[in-house]
């Protein structure tokens, strides 16, 4: 069987209802997302918003990497859905949603956590944190290393 795979980094907001929809499947038992979104702080620190960017043709080529591994370690995986805004995003919004559908949840949730954890870990993509103090910072979601780059605004 085929696995149907969806990828996207985007401007746009990004919808639940939609990423659902793209990985509803007939041979789905479960279907399991993990939706990030953006919060009001960082190590108690206010956060004012975050600023997205990444090196896209290398983010999708990670992200369809992650799809491979999956159906190599969770062969029955019907759907992967991954996708990333970049931009400016405001406290509440989604940052990125990933979606996996599976006969049975187990596999579905370890499928869906591994998609997350090995793209924070693996694809090129950055976010500054702009703080209620003027100070922002970029951090790598890739190792989630900090930049050495503090700025006064």
């Amino acid at each position: 069987m085929t696995c149907f795979t969806n990828f996207a980094i985007t401007f746009a907001p990004i919808s639940i209802a939609e990423v659902y929809q793209l990985a509803d499947h007939a041979s789905n038992g479960a279907i399991v997302i993990m939706s990030g979104t953006v919060r009001n702080q960082t190590e108690g620190k206010p956060v004012r918003y975050l600023e997205y960017q990444a090196y896209e043709p290398m983010a999708i080529n990670i992200f369809q990497q992650i799809s491979h591994q999956i159906k190599e370690k969770w062969q029955d995986t019907n759907s992967i859905i991954i996708h990333h805004r970049i931009g400016k995003l405001i406290i509440g919004d989604i940052s990125v949603l990933v979606a996996v559908g599976c006969p049975h949840r187990g596999e579905a949730f370890c499928a869906c956590q591994y998609a997350i954890d090995t793209l924070k870990h693996n694809a090129p993509i950055w976010k500054k944190e702009y703080f209620e103090d003027g100070v922002s910072s970029w951090v790598s979601i890739g190792a989630c290393e900090e930049l050495i780059i503090n700025s006064q605004k």
